[in-house]
């Protein structure tokens, strides 16, 4: 696909901007894999290439196995994922496939079982990030790893 928009040289002032709070959210002191985890679904709901090719990477890089990579999308049927980490992808859905729907009750009570309260905004404001990348990144196809080694 063909690029629309190279958003960082176009706005580069909003863009630092996105990049600062971007760097906030992933030094917050929640666990590097559960952000992968978050950033991976949000990705795959949105859709975004971009970033799932990204995160993937990010979280192989990072120690994180294959299997639990690709489990990911059918996490509730994976025993993979450990409380804690079902609580965030459960949360991670729910805020980011928020049109036509409420943050029901049951999933805000299934989240605040597992994180504090600093924590649930630390992974709020992550989950928040990703979709900001999301939209930037599908709105404007951005350009990835895959479309280059095809082109290549």
């Amino acid at each position: 696909m063909k690029p629309r928009l190279q958003f960082f040289n176009v706005a580069p002032d909003i863009m630092k901007q996105v990049m600062t709070l971007n760097e906030a959210a992933n030094n917050c002191g929640l666990e590097h894999s559960l952000l992968h985890l978050i950033k991976l679904r949000a990705s795959q709901i949105n859709g975004c290439s971009y970033c799932v090719d990204m995160h993937t990477r990010e979280a192989r890089r990072d120690g994180e196995t294959e299997q639990r990579v690709y489990l990911v999308s059918a996490w509730r049927e994976s025993p993979l994922y450990s409380d804690r980490e079902r609580a965030a992808l459960e949360w991670t859905e729910t805020l980011t496939a928020l049109a036509g729907h409420h943050v029901e009750d049951e999933s805000y009570d299934a989240v605040r079982a597992h994180f504090s309260d600093e924590e649930m905004v630390k992974l709020s404001v992550a989950i928040g990030m990703i979709n900001v990348w999301n939209r930037l990144c599908t709105g404007f196809r951005a350009v990835h790893a895959v479309e280059t080694a095809k082109a290549a």
